[in-house]
């Protein structure tokens, strides 16, 4: 039998079934995915386009997220900071639940890379680029 604590975490009884117990923390854990499906639905212009996969192996929890080539742009924000902020929430979810949760997003065919800019120059570099 599983009971509640005052702070809601589950007390699990000797005699219970493995197979009822690896049941809830299947269930538990699918709340990462649910809340990566949640936050990019949110984020882009086509919702339904989203899918997110869960794959567990011996390194943790991966999530692979699949977006419409369009909507590429705004989940990897700018410099990737989005995605950094996503992955951030998502670890924070995985440990509620002590698990290591990682996220890999997938390109889509047909996106198009901006060209990437030119790096910032110092100031050394700038001063000695000056003619005078």
């Amino acid at each position: 039998m599983l009971d509640k604590r005052k702070d809601g975490r589950a007390v699990v009884d000797a005699e219970q079934p493995n197979s009822e117990i690896i049941s809830l923390k299947l269930k538990k854990m699918e709340k990462d995915q649910e809340f990566v499906e949640y936050v990019v639905k949110a984020l882009v212009d086509t919702p339904k386009a989203v899918k997110a996969n869960r794959t567990i192996d011996e390194r943790g929890v991966l999530i692979t997220l699949d977006v419409d080539s369009k909507d590429m742009g705004m989940i990897i924000g700018r410099e990737g900071a989005t995605a950094k902020a996503i992955r951030t929430l998502l670890r924070v979810v995985g440990a509620k639940n002590n698990a290591r949760v990682n996220l890999k997003i997938n390109e889509p065919e047909g996106s198009q890379r901006g060209e990437r800019r030119e790096e910032k120059k110092s100031i050394d570099d700038v001063v000695n680029d000056i003619n005078v």
